[in-house]
């Protein structure tokens, strides 16, 4: 792979031994960051992308998508968490067809890559047979971003004679044939496990999804919030038997007790938020605030984007600004004024969708941060447009004033993938109609859209 240099721009790093330079270039060999100083003579052959005007910074980690459903944005803008649990998993999950699932995910991937994300933790809890998640599989792949696709479990209704989803652990044969086979080797794409874990299945279930986590040595993330748990002490227990390690990631969470959360990330664990979600379905405060107290690194994502933006810029800004007004209020009514120092910075959320959503995906040692030796997963914001012109904090300007208008330039393993504004993927137009085609398909056999005359 040839050498490529980014030239001129203003660089924030996430390292705190380089951290940011008002101007400098990037050296990339194949597909790594050789070097990042103040100037560089241009290496013979190397590719030069004139950064000037632009912020130089690492790629997006989206911590959490369910990328199966991009074909259905905007139906569930006003579900309630009934509603979507209800139409979602019990009726339109159950109308996808393996084709589905791959124009999903090579669409949904396309989204985060052209919005700055160069990470995507794919939390796919539609596959209900191998055929659809090898299709998933197949279109993450396509897009070219790197993924952590975590393997989950179907939520239909169970019919006459069928056990009840929360009385069925991870398939350890399905498990096994993806560990050897597909992710025998690791490229741009991980695996994990996307478990059902104490609030929707039994205990032995959960302590067998975690435990055949742990014997892969796999990331194991489940879902918290929205209802009462099947095992109220499912946590607890969990770690009492040694289950709880660095691989296991718990998402929302907003109503477990202080304890139990301090319990779990004493123990390695982490937690995911997605608070833009958690605000629509009334999960309570997102753990922020709670999380940044403990010292435990937090990762955030979009979630659900037939109800919300699959942009992380614009989750970075209302994570960030609902905690700012939870702790402020908090500290109002305790101590009769508001703090003279802001809770959380901005430098704090980039973290959580850079450094921090590595470290959380297991791969912070391949990516999150502008760092030497790191894959080279960059993103260019275009500083002179008029959205963020002019720059005078080059982290304030990306959490409060980036956005995907302004991601210019994006490069996954030093590869361009977004130039000058546009994906670089080719047949968009194609795939996109295939898309629409899917999503239409779907809502008509589930009764959303109205069928048409033959």
């Amino acid at each position: 792979m040839s050498r490529v240099l980014i030239k001129g721009g203003c660089i924030v790093t996430m390292d705190p031994r380089l951290g940011e330079l008002p101007r400098g270039d990037v050296l990339i060999d194949n597909g790594r960051i050789a070097a990042v100083a103040p100037v560089f003579d241009t290496p013979d052959g190397a590719e030069v992308i004139d950064a000037a005007g632009m912020i130089v910074m690492p790629g997006l980690v989206n911590g959490h998508l369910h990328t199966w459903q991009s074909a259905l944005r905007g139906i569930a803008a006003d579900w309630t968490v009934a509603r979507y649990m209800q139409a979602m998993h019990r009726g339109l999950a159950t109308l996808f067809r393996p084709e589905d699932i791959y124009i999903a995910n090579l669409m949904g991937a396309l989204n985060q890559i052209n919005g700055g994300t160069t990470t995507l933790v794919d939390w796919c809890h539609n596959n209900p047979t191998p055929e659809h998640t090898d299709a998933a599989i197949e279109g993450l792949a396509e897009s070219g971003i790197r993924a952590v696709f975590l393997h989950g479990s179907p939520k239909p209704n169970p019919k006459p004679g069928q056990k009840h989803f929360s009385e069925i652990p991870m398939p350890r044969a399905e498990i096994e044939r993806l560990r050897k086979g597909r992710f025998a080797t690791e490229g741009l794409m991980t695996f994990g496990l996307a478990i059902l874990g104490p609030y929707y299945s039994v205990w032995d279930v959960t302590r067998q999804d975690v435990a055949l986590a742990n014997e892969l040595d796999l990331l194991c993330s489940m879902h918290v919030g929205g209802g009462i748990p099947m095992v109220v002490d499912g946590f607890e227990r969990l770690d009492t038997a040694g289950l709880i390690k660095g691989n296991f990631n718990v998402v929302h969470g907003n109503d477990i007790n202080p304890e139990t959360i301090a319990r779990i990330t004493g123990s390695g664990g982490t937690f995911t938020t997605t608070a833009e979600i958690e605000l629509q379905m009334g999960y309570g405060h997102p753990l922020t605030g709670r999380l940044q107290a403990l010292g435990s690194p937090m990762s955030i994502g979009t979630d659900v984007e037939p109800a919300a933006r699959g942009d992380m810029f614009t989750a970075m800004r209302v994570t960030l600004q609902h905690e700012r007004n939870r702790a402020i209020t908090e500290t109002l009514e305790q101590a009769g004024s508001r703090p003279d120092e802001m809770p959380l910075t901005c430098r704090d959320a980039l973290a959580w969708t850079t450094v921090n959503g590595a470290k959380v995906a297991k791969l912070d040692n391949r990516t999150g941060s502008l760092s030497v030796g790191k894959a080279a997963d960059v993103v260019l914001l275009s500083a002179s447009d008029i959205t963020m012109f002019p720059v005078r904090d080059p982290i304030g300007s990306i959490v409060m004033q980036g956005g995907v208008a302004s991601v210019d330039t994006v490069l996954i393993a030093g590869k361009l993938v977004k130039r000058n504004g546009r994906l670089l993927y080719p047949r968009l137009e194609e795939k996109m109609e295939a898309l629409r085609r899917s999503g239409d398909r779907i809502l008509t056999d589930f009764g959303y859209l109205p069928r048409k005359a033959a």
